[in-house]
Order: structure tokens, then C-alpha cells, then sequence
């Protein structure tokens, strides 16, 4: 009990989680200062302002009160949850269970659901509009997302993490063959839409609908919202290298794949104009979607 405590509370659970977070986000915010050219926060802003947002007063709508609290708290649990069965498994990767990769998959689901109850509980209008494009967006991009993971299945020829991870030990990385390399390639863009980054955050949209799911939110429940967002970044790349990278886990190589993908979701968000949510929808049930299908074809085909 207190090894599982330790497990889900501070390593690799929330509290070590949370920091990774705090500090990967920075590194992002200062890679986005330097590519136009200006210096960055420090390394601690990131604490500050979470520390800073806790201070300060929470502000309820009057409708629908128990959604509108509940639903930060649901992301930050499932991201914690996930980025503590990850961690497990990189430093053990025998600490497997059948079907962890369907559990993994569901639990990243959440974090948008969560945003979708939280805006529409939020009785703002704009809130309603972030919470539409939100739901339209996970209904476009899941879609490939799950094509993508199909693909590594049909090339490890197994349903848990550790099978994967093992395959690629044996036979190489997924991402050297043709159909993992495009299905890496889909779950790169699709996760981008997932995180909520450039040119996919079209349910804030600040310069348009004034934050929209997170319109009403405040204090304690935005910092929430926000350390979410922080976990899932610092998740992706590790969910990424798990999939499609896991040929080698010494620690010095895990960084280097690490940032490598850290690096390239971080410079298309600093590239990209933003979308509208009619043209995201086209984008990934049109090539995003082919692309899928054409990986699997290929898995199949042994490609």
C-alpha cells in the first residue's frame, strides 16, 4: 500500500510529474522566445504562476456548479494516471497488465472531455463555442490517431506496452519502417491537436473567442486546466517513443529521442498559422485519415 502510495503520489506520480511539467513547458515557452527573438522567462516562471493562480479567487458560474469544478480535477487525474503507468514502465517494463495500451489510450481522452464539460457548464457563450470546436476536434482527430496505434498492433502483433516495447528490442524501431514511420508522422500531428498547440487550438482561440472553454475559469481550477496541459506535453514525447522508439531505453538515449520529438512539437507550433475548425476537420478526416489507412495497408503488407 505505501509502495503503490509512493508510486502514484510522488514517483513517478503527480508530484514528480507535476515538476517534470512545470519544467518541460518551460523549455518549450523559451525554444518559442528564441525563435522570435526574444529571451524567455526563467526557469521557475512556470511555478510562479501556477503558485500566483492558486492566490487568487475562484469565480462560479451559478449554473451547473458540480461540472464546472469536477471537470479540471478529471484531467489532471487521468494525465497523473498515465504519466505514472509510462513512467513505471520505462524504469520496469515487465510493470505491464493486459490491455494497459486500450487503458492508456481512454485516459487520454479525458483531458478533452474535460475541457468540453467544463466550457459548457460555464454558462458564457463563448464558452459553449470552445466546447463545440473541442468536441468537433477530438471527433477529427482520434479517428487517425487510432489507425496510427492500429498500425504499431499489427507490427509488434501484441496489445500491451511491454510487447511493443520488446519487439522493437528484438526487430528494430518501428519508426525505421515505412508504415511506422508515416504512423508516427500521424500521431505527431493528431497529438499537436491533442495538447491544443498551434495551429490546432481552436477551442481558446484568444484572439477570437477570448479563451472559450476556459473563459470563466480562475484561480485554483485554471491553474489546474494548466498544469494539465503541462503533464500532457511532457507525456507525449515518452507515449511517442514508447510506440514507435522503444528499441533502446538507456537513459542517455531517452533523453535524445526525448527532445528530438519535444523539439519538433514545439517548432511546428511556432510555424504554423492557426486553423479554422471547418479546415481541421477536412485536414485529418482527409489526408491525416489516408495517411492512417495507407499505414496499416503497408503493416500488413509487411512495409
Amino acid at each position: 500500500m505505501l509502495r503503490l502510495f509512493f508510486n502514484y503520489l510522488i514517483f513517478p506520480g503527480f508530484l514528480f510529474t507535476a515538476t517534470m511539467g512545470l519544467l518541460v513547458s518551460w523549455i518549450d515557452r523559451k525554444i518559442t522566445a528564441r525563435v522570435q527573438w526574444r529571451k524567455g522567462p526563467p526557469w521557475y516562471q512556470n511555478f510562479l504562476d501556477l503558485i500566483k493562480l492558486m492566490q487568487k479567487e475562484i469565480v462560479i458560474p451559478g449554473r451547473k456548479t458540480f461540472t464546472f469544478i469536477i471537470s479540471p480535477f478529471l484531467g489532471l487525474i487521468s494525465v497523473t494516471l498515465v504519466a505514472s503507468m509510462l513512467g513505471k514502465l520505462l524504469i520496469n517494463p515487465h510493470t505491464e497488465f493486459i490491455g494497459d495500451l486500450i487503458v492508456v489510450i481512454y485516459l487520454l481522452l479525458i483531458p478533452g472531455i474535460a475541457l468540453i464539460l467544463g466550457g459548457s457548464s460555464s454558462g458564457n457563450p463563448l464558452g459553449s463555442v470552445g466546447s463545440s470546436r473541442e468536441m468537433k476536434l477530438i471527433l477529427a482527430y482520434e479517428l487517425p490517431s487510432i489507425l496510427a496505434v492500429l498500425t504499431v498492433l499489427i507490427k509488434t502483433n501484441g496489445i500491451r506496452l511491454t510487447e511493443i516495447i520488446n519487439h522493437q528490442m528484438v526487430y528494430g524501431p518501428n519508426i525505421t519502417s515505412i508504415s511506422g514511420f508515416i504512423a508516427f508522422l500521424v500521431t505527431l500531428i493528431c497529438y499537436q491537436a491533442k495538447l491544443g498547440f498551434v495551429p490546432f487550438d481552436i477551442s481558446e482561440a484568444e484572439q477570437e473567442i477570448m479563451g472559450g472553454v476556459l473563459i470563466e475559469y480562475s484561480g485554483l481550477l485554471l491553474g489546474i486546466f494548466k498544469l494539465t496541459r503541462m503533464i500532457l506535453l511532457y507525456i507525449m514525447p515518452l507515449w511517442l517513443i514508447i510506440l514507435f522508439w522503444s528499441n533502446n531505453l538507456n537513459f542517455v538515449i531517452l533523453i535524445w529521442k526525448y527532445f528530438l520529438i519535444f523539439l519538433l512539437v514545439v517548432l511546428i507550433k511556432n510555424t504554423s498559422p492557426r486553423l479554422r475548425i471547418d479546415q481541421a476537420l477536412k485536414f485529418f478526416w482527409g489526408p491525416v485519415t489516408i495517411l492512417g489507412v495507407i499505414a496499416i495497408v503497408l503493416a500488413l503488407l509487411g512495409y
